[in-house]
């Protein structure tokens, strides 16, 4: 017998052959490094989704460590017999077919499906997938499904100080949407029955899918047999345009080399330097026309965010971007000693005055500041000026003067064969500084990027005093690696423009 849960069975929509390695390779599986952030974000709005209609049973059972799945259908039939208006995680079993619905609640002489996302949007595919499945589930159970509901984070919603949830989320009749899912299920449902009872790996090739609505976990697998690089490595292309020459046979660089109707500037370079033993692509003029742009005292900032499902902070909305800390290093001179400063906010508080306090106290007004991606700094300045406008003028004055490090390297103006098809700071520093151990962001203890270091701010306020104090060195040093690997990047510049041709 087939068992299946709504995760699988979304998992056999995105791609079937998921379901065949879980069960016959799991350990090719690679989990993603913001599975865990995304597990967290959604378990605490769903949580929360709960009383959105007021009071409600929550069915969950456990036995010993475990979650009792067979007890929860038990209690979801005793619960739907005494009448009760809203069951949380409400289960249902029919034939091993399996689901648990967020919020089942009673209406219009029978039940609705809601089903909860802590994304805050509503217009992915899988999700109309997910109830479609859950509704078949339920009618073949016998349970009358009078209502489909998906339930979201609602993207205006600004927290005022009280967290109202019915303005909080925003809930969207999809039966129209899933009527189309819905009908394929009982053929989905043989054809996965089919699939996972032959032992031989089923021949299905890449797709959008793997990609999209979330990076698949075994795609480390699933392209193995492709060269590398392969046209997936490609820089500043589209994923649809990089499925596209893969279907039409481009899928190894050699396939590319020499086809210049499909590839642009950057990428013929990527691809020469790729299949060749090149040195250093290095276009001296533009690289000093671009830093007669600098100018003394010179800065180097770099921030790091969170950003709650559930906003947390007065005039914030879900997901937006709260900076907690900030490195900088700046020369005051040329030929000047480097120097450093540093912020990061006690956890447990809204951060955001302190941060910008601090920043109009370690950058002057109309000074050069240098970031690297600038677009991420300058949208936290404007919004740190828009929420204390007593400081607006000097935060605006920062983002305003800040020159972008990663121009030179997007642009195609320094390029080596180790940068491969990424312009971020953690693929350009390796690639031009391959030696040095101070520069290796793998030699950090606890936070190596940013994700690692949004997830670690958010845990501290549950840690010890001892764990937290170490968590607060690791979030320095790694945050402090950020604005050094910036100005080695700009001293590469300088000596690079510098160099006879």
């Amino acid at each position: 017998m087939l068992n299946l849960s709504k995760s699988k069975y979304c998992a056999l929509w995105q791609c079937p052959k998921i379901l065949w390695l879980r069960k016959y390779k799991p350990e090719q599986e690679k989990a993603d490094e913001s599975a865990q952030a995304h597990m967290e974000a959604g378990s605490e709005v769903g949580e929360l989704a709960r009383g959105i209609f007021g009071e409600y049973v929550d069915v969950t059972e456990h036995t010993g460590d475990r979650i009792d799945l067979s007890r929860m259908v038990a209690n979801t039939r005793e619960e739907m017999a005494k009448g009760t208006p809203v069951i949380c995680e409400a289960s249902f079993n029919y034939n091993g077919l399996f689901c648990s619905v967020d919020i089942l609640r009673r209406e219009n002489n029978g039940w609705a499906v809601y089903e909860v996302k802590s994304a805050a949007h509503s217009d992915r595919d899988v999700y109309y997938v997910d109830i479609a499945y859950q509704k078949y589930v339920l009618e073949h159970c016998g349970v009358p499904v009078t209502g489909t509901y998906l339930v979201c984070l609602n993207s205006n919603y600004i927290y005022d100080g009280i967290l109202r949830l019915r303005e909080l989320f925003q809930i969207t009749d999809v039966s129209e949407q899933i009527r189309d899912e819905y009908g394929k299920i009982g053929e989905n449902i043989r054809a996965a029955q089919s699939m996972l009872e032959n032992t031989e790996e089923p021949e299905i090739d890449l797709s959008p899918r793997c990609r999209s609505p979330y990076p698949c976990s075994f795609w480390s697998y699933c392209t193995c047999h492709l060269p590398k690089p392969s046209v997936f490595d490609l820089c500043s292309m589209p994923l649809e345009r990089k499925f596209s020459l893969y279907r039409a046979g481009f899928a190894a660089f050699e396939d590319l080399e020499g086809v210049g109707c499909i590839v642009n500037e950057k990428q013929k370079r990527q691809i020469d330097f790729s299949l060749h033993d090149k040195e250093a692509f290095i276009d001296r003029q533009k690289i000093g026309a671009y830093l007669k742009k600098l100018s003394y005292p010179l800065f180097f900032l770099d921030f790091e965010t969170v950003m709650p499902a559930v906003p947390k902070y007065v005039g914030t909305k879900p997901y937006a971007q709260i900076p907690f800390q900030y490195s900088l290093h700046y020369i005051e001179q040329e030929g000047g000693e480097l120097m450093h400063r540093e912020f990061l906010a006690e956890p447990g508080s809204d951060p955001r005055r302190a941060i910008a306090e601090r920043l109009c106290e370690d950058i002057p007004i109309d000074v050069c500041v240098t970031a690297y991606n600038k677009s991420f700094e300058c949208t936290r300045l404007k919004e740190l000026a828009e929420t204390f406008p007593d400081l607006a003028e000097h935060l605006l004055s920062i983002r305003d003067h800040i020159v972008d490090l990663l121009v030179p390297f997007q642009s195609g103006w320094y390029y080596n064969r180790a940068m491969g098809g990424s312009f971020s700071i953690k693929s350009v520093l390796p690639a031009i500084f391959p030696d040095d151990p101070d520069l290796d962001y793998h030699n950090l203890e606890g936070v190596h990027n940013g994700s690692e270091a949004m997830n670690a701010f958010a845990a501290m306020e549950r840690m010890t005093p001892q764990e937290r104090e170490s968590t607060r060195q690791n979030l320095l040093k790694y945050c402090e690696l950020d604005t050094y690997a910036m100005v080695k990047v700009w001293e590469e510049l300088v000596r690079a423009a510098q160099s006879p041709t």
